[in-house]
């Protein structure tokens, strides 16, 4: 392996690592938010990107817990995807790469970014339905509004770790006939 392949897979590396950290303060702050928002909900305004749904919360617990319920999934989702990239680059040997460790981290991912892309995708809808009774849900589409992008990049995945996998079999084949 080259010196400049080398060093852009330590480069993508520190980038996934930077990621996986936002992702997960994003996460844990947006949990702090709903416990905030269940038990303090005067506070809610001063915390992680205002993400103020007392007026929901008053009006209709059902849907004020659903919707937070997504929202939780989908950033715990992405942080747990970045966590798999992280354990995938750390712990694969670049000289070998073929190897079912490797095949199963990204068939991971890829299940991993297509569940991501399918809650997105509920819940803009479930979104768009509480627009029509009264509530108003255009702070929250910053949380799904790339659902189509993660199911597709989801699939291209599951294509690239199918064609990993016949790569594994082909290796393990291979060596048993050296």
């Amino acid at each position: 392996m080259t010196k400049t392949n080398n060093f852009v897979f330590w480069s993508l590396y520190m980038v996934a690592w930077i990621i996986f950290v936002g992702l997960s303060i994003e996460a844990g702050g947006l949990v702090v938010n709903f416990f905030f928002s269940l038990f303090n909900p005067e506070f809610v305004q001063n915390l992680y990107q205002k993400l103020d749904l007392t007026e929901m919360y008053k009006d209709n617990r059902l849907a004020f817990f659903i919707i937070y319920s997504f929202i939780l999934s989908i950033s715990i989702l992405k942080a747990v995807l970045f966590y798999i990239v992280i354990r995938l680059m750390h712990t694969m040997d670049l000289i070998k790469p073929f190897n079912t460790f490797v095949s199963d981290q990204i068939f991971k991912i890829s299940y991993y970014t297509i569940s991501i892309g399918l809650f997105s995708s509920i819940a803009r809808q479930m979104a768009e339905r509480l627009i029509h009774s009264t509530f108003f849900t255009d702070s929250l589409n910053q949380f799904w509004t790339d659902s189509q992008a993660f199911i597709l990049m989801g699939a291209i995945i599951y294509i690239i770790a199918t064609i990993f996998k016949k790569g594994v079999d082909i290796q393990n084949e291979n060596d048993l006939t050296v």
